[in-house]
């Protein structure tokens, strides 16, 4: 049987549903999600094995311009980076919303020879076909892609059927990764974004982009995982915020990331969390490279 396997990078502006259509494609929760801009900061392939393909999905974090942090800066690498390494792109773009962010895409796209996938998310909200055409021709003058597709990412028949059209642009290759491997990040990884996600959720607007997590202690003792992580934050303040009034806050954070955790590393949990200040952290490349920006 010939087998196709590749890498797929799925590319966008922020907050476009990019994480939300990886976690679906591959069948489980991997990337973190929320309302917000900027939530991915890492790109992470995310594995779908099945008996005659392996794709490889890169979530890669949104293109964006302003706010020249550091951060930001890795952000964007991040994410440019992942244009000139793959077989195929998926370009997530949103019904009737067009930015300088999305034009920023559009100029990394523009200078790859590999097959495109336009996918148009949030199409449950459009209404009618006559509303969705003026738009669709738009994006076909500013760009020839090799499939426009129209998609909602919580419709799993839509997944489906992307995963069929992906499959016509994939190529016949032996598989990247092992069978078993569902990214290439390592369990501490995935569980110090689970944390950064239930921060990010949690304090809503309370809190911008200045924290981050570290995992200290990752041990597996009997059939109990014992994990300790340490939450940076840029100010004493925001140290405050993130406790919560009597440690409530924290304690909330802390039941939510548990939960996820759980279900990925499919055990018990005992998980504690720290706060500490770690001053202009988010600005510092020596400091992002320790806290494994790099």
């Amino acid at each position: 049987m010939n087998f196709q396997s590749g890498f797929i990078a799925v590319v966008g502006r922020p907050n476009v549903g990019k994480s939300t259509l990886v976690n679906e494609l591959i069948g489980q929760k991997l990337s973190i999600t929320s309302h917000r801009p900027q939530t991915t900061r890492h790109r992470i392939n995310a594995i779908d094995t099945q008996q005659n393909y392996q794709m490889v999905f890169v979530d890669t974090p949104g293109i964006h311009i302003g706010n020249n942090k550091a951060i930001n800066s890795y952000m964007n690498k991040a994410a440019s980076s992942s244009f000139a390494d793959v077989d195929m792109i998926i370009w997530l773009v949103e019904i009737f919303k067009w930015t300088k962010e999305d034009a920023r895409v559009l100029e990394h796209v523009s200078k790859v020879d590999i097959p495109v996938i336009i996918c148009v998310n949030k199409i449950d909200k459009s209404g009618s076909v006559d509303k969705i055409l003026p738009y669709l021709e738009m994006l076909g003058e500013k760009f020839q892609a090799n499939e426009v597709f129209p998609l909602s990412a919580f419709d799993r028949s839509h997944t489906k059927q992307l995963r069929s059209l992906i499959l016509k642009y994939l190529p016949e290759q032996d598989p990247i990764y092992d069978d078993d491997y569902i990214t290439d990040r390592s369990q501490k990884f995935v569980v110090s974004e689970f944390i950064r996600e239930k921060l990010m959720r949690n304090l809503s607007n309370e809190l911008p982009y200045d924290i981050t997590v570290e995992i200290e202690k990752f041990e597996l003792d009997g059939k109990m995982y014992r994990i300790a992580a340490r939450i940076f934050v840029d100010k004493a303040s925001q140290k405050r915020i993130v406790i919560g009034h009597k440690g409530e806050m924290l304690k909330k954070i802390g039941q939510d990331s548990r939960i996820t955790i759980e279900g990925f590393l499919e055990a018990k949990v005992f998980l504690e969390l720290w706060v500490k200040v770690r001053q202009g952290w988010s600005d510092d490349k020596r400091a992002l490279a320790s806290l494994g920006y790099d």
